[in-house]
């Protein structure tokens, strides 16, 4: 990212959310985004994965510059290259685990019947192997976020994003989301986390 701003207008008010920011993240990193609440993190994961466009500055994700991309185009980007993991897990409370797992897989057009032990196995990867009939609301919040993270894997993305991971959940079942993102990192995966805890920033 380079010399980034992302300017918000409201109405007569223009609200400065980025103001020239500048970050390089390298391939294989663990990295975690601080601050407090309004100084532009949100923003900032928004813009890294493709939801939103800055209003001047770069970013090349890999070798391209999606800053100067159009809608479709970061919807695509967005969909191969990238994984998220919400603090509110934003599953789909009709589906059952694999096919939550699958949705990223069906919006690039690919059919659950194709698809489905590779959901399940990466229902298995986060210990979900025994619950794979199971609604969200049939599940802790804990066993959710799990669910969120094995989706944010189904496209297998360059890059995994992560709003606050722990935010909804207890100590404990932080912990054991922290260590699943560990291991992740071990295995090479680029990881950027947004937190305001320190103990969790201390992971990245």
């Amino acid at each position: 990212i380079e010399e980034l701003t992302k300017i918000y207008d409201l109405g007569e008010a223009k609200v400065p959310a980025l103001a020239g920011v500048s970050i390089d993240i390298k391939e294989g990193s663990y990295e975690a985004i601080m601050g407090p609440s309004g100084s532009g993190k949100s923003t900032m994961l928004n813009i890294l994965g493709c939801l939103d466009q800055p209003t001047s500055g770069q970013y090349f994700l890999g070798e391209q510059d999606v800053s100067l991309m159009n809608d479709s185009a970061l919807s695509e980007v967005r969909g191969q290259r990238i994984g998220f993991i919400f603090q509110s897990y934003n599953l789909i409370p009709q589906l059952d685990v694999v096919e939550n797992i699958h949705v990223p897989l069906f919006y690039q057009g690919k059919q659950l019947s194709g698809y489905r032990r590779h959901c399940e196995e990466l229902a298995e990867l986060v210990g979900l192997g025994d619950r794979l009939d199971h609604r969200p609301l049939q599940l802790s919040g804990g066993q959710q976020q799990r669910v969120a993270v094995a989706r944010s894997l189904a496209n297998e993305p360059i890059m995994l994003l992560a709003d606050e991971p722990t935010g909804n959940l207890d100590s404990q079942t932080g912990e054991d989301i922290l260590d699943m993102l560990d291991k992740l990192h071990g295995e090479g995966r680029t990881i950027v986390m947004v937190t305001h805890d320190d103990e969790v920033a201390e992971r990245a």
